[in-house]
C-alpha cells in the first residue's frame, strides 16, 4: 500500500503544493524561493529516503516567515496523511547525528499529540537567505501539522550551517525510523488501541 500524500494550501500569503512518499528513494524537486531552505529540505528528503515534490509561491517581498511556516504546516499534514492509521509502525524514532563539529539529537513520537521541544543555539541572524529564528517556527509547524511530539536538541556545535543542516537530517532519519513497519506490531503501538 502506497504511503503517499499530496496537500495543497492556498492563502493570501502562500500557495503551496506538496507531495510526499514515505517509501521513496530520496528524490526531491523543491522550489520555495529560499535557497538555504531548499537545501535543507533536499537533505531531509535524501537522508530520510522520502520522495518530496514541493512548489511554494510565497510573499517573499515581505520576508520568509509565511513561506517557511506554511511549508511546515503542509509537510506536517502530509506526514500525518501518508502515515495513515499507524498500524504496524514503530511509532518512535530517534537519531543522534554528527555534522562535523555539530552533534544533533532528534526524537519523535507519532502519537497524535503535537508538542515541540526545541533547543538549538543559533547565534547568527541569517544563514544564506534564511532567518535562523525561522528554524524553530518550521519545526513547530511540522509538529502541529503532523500531530507528533518532536524534540530537536543541539548536543554540540558552533557553526550555524552545520547545526541547522544536522537538525534537518536528524529529523529525517528519526522520521524514517518511526514510520518503519515491524512485523511484531499487529495493530497500533499503544495500550489505548488508538493513536
Amino acid at each position: 500500500m502506497a504511503r503517499c500524500a499530496t496537500i495543497e494550501r492556498n492563502t493570501k500569503e502562500t500557495k503551496i503544493r506538496l507531495t510526499l512518499d514515505l517509501d521513496g528513494t530520496g528524490k526531491a524537486d523543491i522550489h520555495t524561493g529560499i535557497g538555504f531552505f531548499d537545501h535543507m529540505l533536499n537533505g531531509f528528503a535524501r537522508h530520510g529516503l522520502f520522495d518530496l515534490k514541493l512548489c511554494v509561491d510565497g510573499d517573499l517581498e515581505v520576508d520568509t516567515h509565511h513561506t517557511i511556516e506554511d511549508t511546515g504546516i503542509v509537510l506536517g499534514k502530509a506526514i500525518k496523511e501518508a502515515v495513515g492509521d499507524k498500524k504496524g509502525i514503530v511509532r518512535y524514532g530517534t537519531m543522534i547525528l554528527p555534522m562535523d563539529e555539530a552533534l544533533l539529537l532528534c526524537s519523535l513520537d507519532l502519537c497524535g499529540r503535537p508538542y515541540l521541544v526545541y533547543d538549538l543555539n543559533l547565534d547568527r541572524e541569517k544563514v544564506g537567505d534564511l532567518e535562523t529564528e525561522m528554524i524553530r517556527e518550521f519545526f513547530y509547524a511540522v509538529s502541529y501539522g503532523a500531530e507528533m511530539n518532536l524534540h530537536v536538541k543541539q548536543l554540540s556545535g558552533i557553526n550555524n550551517h552545520h547545526i541547522i543542516e544536522g537538525a534537518f537530517k536528524a529529523f529525517a532519519k528519526a522520521l524514517d525510523n518511526a514510520t518503519r513497519y515491524d512485523a511484531r506490531i499487529t495493530d497500533v503501538l499503544s495500550t489505548k488501541g488508538v493513536l
